[in-house]
């Protein structure tokens, strides 16, 4: 064995000074330096040899593989450095190419549309409030009259962490902390994500909404419509009609749905309004009285109204996107366009 060692380390040098490729460097590597090579073909034949002889053996295969590992190594760079391959932190630059421009970022066009929401009603007199999106069972029913068991609870699909821990459903509980800590004139709105189980091409899990309340000594629904329908103008860049269809919230009363005219087809009809010329954008009404009560406002003297609208919503009529799901699907040829 000692001899097949010694013979294997003057046949390793004789090649590597012959070889001129790295096709050929490779192949010399596979059959000596292999899993199946030459040397490991030896070292198996370390187990039958005696007790006494095997740590001399042993010693002088470690040392004969790495004297072919470094020849191996050394006719490699020899070889880079003949093919120019080698050293190319010293090779000086080109100075005549073009440089490389870095690729700018950009807003996600959900918080472009949010950032534009929120400047919109600013400019309006609205100051801008963020709450915690893990909410108590209080603020985000409770207080905003939906008590427990109330039916109105079952169109919110709701993430509990606990019996009275959850993720809020609506930005709607700053309505009530807000209240809670400040007295009338009050003119808010309260940006940020909500949870509800729900996802489809129209829905997901979270989303962002902008919920926005005024409360003021007589105020009335003609101001409502008036803040909406500068704000519809502003955000759509266009003056187009609104429409106020009598719905329902628990905080709310009276309650109206908020149509505007089909961005798609200028409400001539479409299959995106489903042939009616309008699409849904918002829900509002005058906050219920109920509510008043419970943070403290005689609503013998004060009114206001309060509005929700789902970002993705408008942001899907603002730039014709028919399915929600791009947005988070974080494919840069979509988001680049924004």
């Amino acid at each position: 064995m000692e001899h097949e060692l010694q013979s294997l380390e003057t046949e390793a040098r004789e090649e590597l000074s012959q070889l001129n490729g790295n096709s050929q460097l490779e192949e010399f590597r596979i059959r000596f330096l292999g899993r199946k090579g030459r040397f490991s073909t030896i070292m198996r034949q370390l187990g039958t040899v005696s007790s006494e002889d095997r740590p001399r053996l042993g010693q002088l295969a470690n040392s004969v593989k790495k004297k072919v590992e470094k020849l191996f190594e050394e006719k490699s760079a020899s070889l880079k450095r003949d093919s120019g391959t080698l050293d190319q932190d010293n090779i000086s630059p080109d100075l005549t190419l073009p440089g490389r421009c870095p690729v700018k970022g950009k807003l996600h066009p959900v918080t472009q549309v949010m950032n534009e929401a929120c400047q919109i009603f600013e400019k309006l007199g609205f100051s801008v409030a963020e709450g915690p999106d893990v909410e108590t069972d209080h603020y985000n029913f409770e207080a905003l009259n939906i008590p427990a068991h109330h039916p109105a609870r079952d169109m919110h699909d709701t993430f509990y962490v606990s019996d009275s821990i959850l993720l809020r459903t609506h930005t709607s509980p700053m309505q009530a902390r807000i209240m809670e800590a400040q007295s009338p004139p009050l003119r808010v709105i309260a940006p940020g994500k909500v949870y509800r189980c729900d996802s489809d091409i129209t829905h997901t899990a979270m989303f962002h909404q902008v919920e926005g309340f005024l409360v003021d000594k007589d105020i009335s629904f003609a101001d409502l419509k008036g803040i909406l329908t500068v704000f519809t103008c502003e955000m759509f860049e266009q003056e187009l009609p609104l429409r106020f269809r009598p719905s329902f919230f628990p905080f709310t009363e009276p309650s109206a749905e908020v149509d505007i005219a089909c961005v798609m087809c200028n409400g001539v009809g479409c299959r995106i309004c489903k042939n009616t010329g309008w699409l849904e954008i918002l829900g509002s009404g005058m906050i219920d009285p109920e509510v008043f009560k419970m943070v403290g406002y005689d609503p013998e003297v004060y009114s206001g109204f309060a509005f929700g609208l789902g970002i993705e919503r408008i942001a899907m009529l603002k730039y014709g996107i028919d399915d929600i799901r791009l947005f988070y699907e974080n494919d840069q040829r979509f988001l680049s366009q924004f």
